[in-house]
């Protein structure tokens, strides 16, 4: 399972994608597990995280990054800066 991160994207790209209009989700310094039902894309508006798939590396991501995250990964985040970010699940 592979978290496919696309740095710094186009604005054009983002309004295509109709990132605006998706909700807001925040959260402060701290470390937690997650799994994900559906597949969920993000556009951080703001953070530091690494997110570590279970059996698998971790991944650094954070502000002005558009992230996929499949569908049935499980995996643990560690937000090192309060995070803020768009979210849409498939």
């Amino acid at each position: 399972m592979e978290i496919k991160i696309e740095h710094q994207p186009s604005q054009e790209r983002l309004k295509q994608l109709g990132v605006t209009k998706w909700e807001i989700w925040q959260k402060e310094v701290s470390i937690f597990p997650w799994t994900y039902d559906t597949q969920e894309t993000c556009y951080f508006l703001a953070g530091d995280v690494i997110v570590t798939p279970d059996g698998g590396q971790p991944v650094q991501m954070g502000k002005d990054d558009l992230v996929i995250f499949p569908a049935g990964m499980s995996c643990n985040w560690e937000i090192i800066s309060d995070v803020k970010k768009h979210y849409y699940f498939d």
